[in-house]
């Protein structure tokens, strides 16, 4: 099978086809389209190496496999991998993984593709405070967007990137407490310094602020024990309280096991986990279907027209809360 053969299926030319393969911007939608089926039809497979050395584009973006963790909360990594390798394969580019313990085995890991597999562009997870992996490539002038805010200074203020506004999550949630009566709602999130961490429970916040109320807060690291742990410190420390938002669904799991028998406590997670679907527990869910199309709008924008500059851009997603018997 060879791209004349696609081109004389599609009842187009050999240059329509080879740019809905490597140019695809140039292409009507609906021409690139019916192209794509006809090669779907055909079975045809371009030979990536020759695209590649005629090109100088692998049409391959890199991105690190987070972490399992204990399985739960990380499981939205898994739902966003999906979704950016299905919408990144509409616009012609595959995904490569790896993973890496620490910024500098992450950039480590950058020298070593750019070596032997030349991606085209990078997709951050997991970004923090003084992140040296975007000021490595910054420097470099490599493609890149984050999924997750830069949340410290960086020397270029266009550093592109997509994250979900984790405090109108928290902020959705305790609202839903608040209409259902509740006054005592305490929260249990993780160490200050993280960014997402500190953003979810400012949420909580100043949502109980602007109410006049406040309320106890615990920080631990993330799991279900530590979460329950927390959370019987909490209600100990105050009996009062009757509900309670999580920063995540592991620390959620964790306070449903700390509630005692005839103190019925509400209790309310972030990142509608499968696990939170299984045991009915009200979550905060994030739309990372859209934010890896997001993600890869950014980066075709970047990699389409380099002379334009990197994208400029900065998307903050809104959350839902998906209410269970939990709360």
């Amino acid at each position: 099978m060879t791209i004349t053969d696609v081109a004389k299926a599609a009842g187009v030319s050999r240059q329509t086809v080879s740019n809905t393969l490597n140019s695809p911007e140039v292409v009507r939608e609906e021409t690139r389209k019916h192209v794509l089926e006809v090669i779907e039809r055909l079975g045809y497979r371009a030979n990536q190496a020759a695209i590649q050395m005629r090109t100088g584009r692998s049409r391959l973006i890199a991105i690190g496999i987070e972490p399992d963790g204990d399985g739960i909360s990380g499981s939205w990594a898994d739902r966003f991998l999906h979704s950016l390798s299905e919408t990144a394969a509409q616009e012609g580019y595959r995904i490569l993984l790896y993973t890496a313990a620490d910024d500098p085995s992450e950039i480590a890991t950058y020298e070593d593709l750019l070596g032997a597999y030349k991606p085209d562009a990078f997709v951050l997870t997991g970004t923090h405070h003084d992140d040296l992996r975007a000021s490595w490539l910054l420097e470099r002038g490599l493609p890149f967007v984050a999924f997750g805010r830069p949340w410290s200074d960086l020397p270029d203020a266009r550093h592109p990137w997509v994250d979900v506004d984790g405090a109108a999550g928290t902020e959705a949630a305790t609202r839903h407490l608040l209409a259902a009566g509740h006054r005592s709602i305490g929260f249990i999130g993780w160490p200050p310094g993280s960014g997402v961490g500190d953003d979810r429970r400012e949420g909580w916040a100043r949502t109980l602020t602007g109410h006049d109320l406040g309320g106890l807060q615990r920080a631990v690291e993330d799991g279900i024990a530590a979460g329950e742990s927390a959370a019987r410190d909490l209600l100990a420390a105050d009996p009062g309280v009757t509900a309670l938002v999580c920063a995540s669904d592991s620390l959620a799991l964790g306070a449903l096991q700390a509630r005692e028998p005839g103190r019925p406590v509400a209790v309310i997670g972030f990142d509608d986990t499968p696990a939170a679907r299984a045991v009915g527990l009200t979550s905060v869910h994030q739309p990372l279907g859209e934010a890896a199309a997001a993600c890869v709008e950014l980066l075709a924008r970047a990699l389409e027209s380099p002379d334009a500059g990197p994208p400029s851009a900065h998307v903050l997603l809104p959350p839902s809360l998906t209410i269970r018997k939990s709360a």
